[in-house]
């Protein structure tokens, strides 16, 4: 069945007219006319009742014209989708990530970037920041979200934002509930450590305690996971490093204690990084410059 012949048949039925339908449809009347006479044959029923002074649908062709107004409706829809190229991008974002990052900024670029590449698939590898610099120094990943000291001249590294850390403790630790806490004795305490941190790499809140401060020099426990360190300072197992934001609902519930040495919370610098040497795929690239397009709209962002 021809869709002209049922275009044709839905300007007539709301036209009420051969001849207001062929206006609209840029035909003669005659042509306009044999269409309808043509869509009746295929049909085998009659859908207009057509005399000089009178026009009215048969109601066969009221319940036709029905079904053909929703199709036209459908038709002009598509053609407002087949104008969005917010679909003509697809392919994957892999992107490797620190576990546990809580950032307004990394989520808002999440959500703009599926928004406007609906067909790309995103996959998110929990990995250690130095994982994630091993694996995109030898090419084996594209893109990162990580920790660095500094800027790494072998990569490129857009600098993100800076996330506050805290030392503390589980209920079950004797220093729980303690004001003031004393350097050395947390010197005496044993330390859960990321992995990043116990491989002798390090970031920056744990260089500075354990060059400046001689904390966490005796680990009791460590994961690359921000959960699993998290599960051994609320067990007792030691005093260890947070990001404030993840700790706060822990604190606020009485399973995490802060153990105040500063009046300013360690900081780490969040960086998003890749290859010197390859080049982004387009997922990548464009998952790099809607972070750009974010930093420079809000550059508070975190």
């Amino acid at each position: 069945m021809s869709w002209d012949l049922l275009r044709s048949f839905c300007t007539i039925a709301e036209e009420r007219s051969i001849t207001g339908a062929a206006k609209r449809l840029h035909m003669s009347p005659p042509c306009v006319s044999l269409a309808l006479q043509k869509l009746e044959d295929q049909l085998d029923c009659k859908l207009v009742f057509r005399e000089p002074r009178h026009f009215a649908l048969t109601l066969r062709g009221e319940q036709i014209y029905q079904e053909c107004s929703e199709m036209s409706r459908c038709v002009d829809r598509i053609g407002i989708l087949s104008l969005d190229g917010s679909d003509d991008e697809f392919g994957e974002l892999k992107l490797s990530m620190v576990t546990r990052l809580q950032s307004t900024l990394v989520d808002e670029a999440l959500r703009l970037y599926h928004q406007r590449y609906p067909s790309v698939t995103c996959h998110i590898d929990i990995k250690t920041s130095l994982d994630i610099v091993r694996q995109i120094s030898m090419d084996e990943a594209g893109i990162g979200i990580c920790l660095l000291t500094k800027k790494m001249p072998t990569l490129r590294c857009r600098h993100l934002f800076r996330e506050d850390f805290g030392i503390f403790c589980g209920a079950e630790h004797p220093l729980f509930g303690v004001q003031e806490v004393d350097v050395r004795r947390l010197q005496q305490e044993p330390f859960i450590a990321f992995d990043c941190t116990n491989d002798g790499s390090g970031f920056e809140p744990m260089i500075f305690l354990r060059e400046g401060l001689g904390l966490g020099r005796r680990v009791s426990g460590w994961s690359h996971d921000l959960n699993e360190v998290r599960r051994m300072l609320i067990s007792g197992l030691g005093i260890g490093l947070l990001p404030v934001l993840a700790a706060h609902d822990d604190v606020a519930q009485g399973r995490l204690w802060p153990l105040r040495l500063f009046d300013e919370p360690l900081g780490a610098d969040v960086y998003l990084i890749s290859s010197n040497l390859s080049s982004l795929t387009p997922p990548e690239q464009k998952f790099a410059d809607l972070i750009d397009e974010l930093l420079g709209l809000y550059p508070e962002m975190t």
